[in-house]
């Protein structure tokens, strides 16, 4: 018999619903994996068998008692250590918050509750989310890095230690460690899932996002997060479309795939462009390649203009007046904030707004774009988290991307196929993402 933890959540919570398993079996699973695993990979800042296991029992009683069950009823799932729970505590990578017990649940870990989700403990971040690392290794090879800055929540899926996690992205730090980790990873259209209760980075950019080992998966768990919160100011409201739903609607037509090359392609490693050749060729005459010129030039410059001056904005306090418990890293990363004048974060935010629209005009021709999901292989060491040049476009315009795990480098090692879809088109991805999956 497949062990529990090797489970997708979709196979996993259709197990349980049927009696065929319990959340006590899974959960015992996933516990015994990461805690064997621990040295090796080491995913987790907070794993508490104890909690977990009564979580995972008082689902197993409310079945028994007949009474209805959420979509991921004693389903396991793992939270970056910036996102509030109230019976565990949210450390946000650093040493500054060592202890810190939230008074309260965040939005997210409230609506995982609610689902019937077992929040099994929160995984490894970045300092602050941002990229000085922590001790998580990737799963596929410990030498090289997982990426960051949801290194732990990334790298727990890919190695079976839970089917689903949260993770976060104010630059590359969903779409990253997917790739590097070889798993699906999901950023959705900003402002779909609220992150009242999550450590603010950068307001314009900050996304909660979805780490899973299916597409299916991926829009189980969406469903359940993708609730408009008036505690987030920034929510956008469910994306167009139930994911599930969509999903389930059959392709009319194969997408309109474009292969996109841009500014992005700068930081690329020699090899990729073979790579992404060999995956082209494999979708036929339903993928071209578009280069991305004109207004995208300046895409990256203008989304790191945008980051640094919040980061420096919202961590620049912690970093001058805490010095002492801040590691270099961050503290670098913030003083880079403080040199940006205010004409010119006024600037980039106008000049995002002509990027977008430049980029919905792209989608009037496409479905979807593809592109790498990270510059190449996860590099080797673990001083580094990586370099987040292939996500940085579609973090500063908000539009949903999701990674295939389908592709390798020259060692072997994954990479991602990213796939791009239009603002708040989050189910039309989702469906035309699992074509080429399938096409794969």
């Amino acid at each position: 018999m497949t062990s529990p933890n090797l489970l997708t959540a979709s196979e996993a919570a259709d197990a349980i619903r049927k009696g065929e398993l319990t959340s006590r079996d899974l959960v015992d699973a996933c516990i015994s994996r990461a805690e064997a695993r621990d040295d090796d990979v080491g995913a987790w800042t907070y794993l508490n068998p104890c909690i977990a296991r009564d979580q995972a029992e008082n689902c197993d009683q409310t079945q028994a008692e007949g009474r209805d069950l959420g979509p991921l009823h004693g389903v396991p799932v793992g939270l970056k250590d910036i996102i509030d729970t109230a019976d565990m505590p949210t450390e946000n990578g650093s040493a500054l918050f060592e202890g810190r017990r939230p008074v309260a649940d965040s939005t997210i870990a409230r609506l995982l509750r609610k689902a019937g989700a077992v929040i099994m403990g929160k995984t490894v971040t970045t300092e602050f989310a941002l990229s000085a690392p922590g001790k998580t290794k990737n799963p596929q090879n410990p030498a090289h890095t997982p990426g960051g800055s949801s290194s732990g929540s990334a790298a727990a899926v890919a190695d079976h230690q839970v089917p689903l996690s949260v993770g976060t992205q104010t630059g590359g730090s969903m779409i990253r460690p997917a790739s590097y980790c070889g798993i699906h990873g999901y950023k959705p259209t900003f402002g779909s899932i609220s992150r009242a209760g999550m450590f603010p980075l950068a307001r314009p950019l900050d996304h909660p996002g979805i780490y899973a080992r299916s597409i299916d998966d991926i829009a189980l768990m969406g469903d359940v997060l993708m609730v408009k919160d008036p505690a987030d100011l920034d929510m956008r409201g469910h994306p167009r479309g139930n994911l599930a739903d969509a999903l389930a609607a059959p392709e009319s037509a194969p997408p309109r795939i474009a292969f996109v090359r841009g500014p992005m392609w700068q930081h690329a490693e020699p090899y990729l462009g073979d790579v992404m050749a060999d995956a082209v060729k494999r979708l036929g005459e339903h993928a071209h390649e578009v280069e991305m010129t004109g207004v995208f030039d300046d895409a990256l410059d203008c989304h790191m203009t945008v980051m640094t001056a919040n980061v420096h904005a919202n961590i620049g306090d912690y970093c001058r007046d805490h010095a002492d418990k801040v590691r270099d890293e961050t503290r670098r990363r913030a003083e880079q904030g403080e040199k940006v004048a205010a004409t010119d974060y006024i600037k980039a935010i106008e000049f995002r707004d002509t990027i977008a629209a430049a980029l919905d005009r792209m989608f009037g021709g496409y479905d979807v774009l593809i592109t790498a999901g990270a510059t190449g292989e996860p590099p080797e060491g673990l001083e580094s988290t990586g370099d987040a040049a292939f996500q940085r476009l579609w973090t500063l315009l908000g539009v949903p991307p999701v990674t295939l795990p389908k592709l390798q480098g020259p060692k072997g090692l994954p990479i991602g196929l990213q796939v791009v879809g239009r603002h708040g088109h989050d189910g039309d991805l989702l469906r035309h993402a699992r074509w080429i999956e399938e096409a794969f």
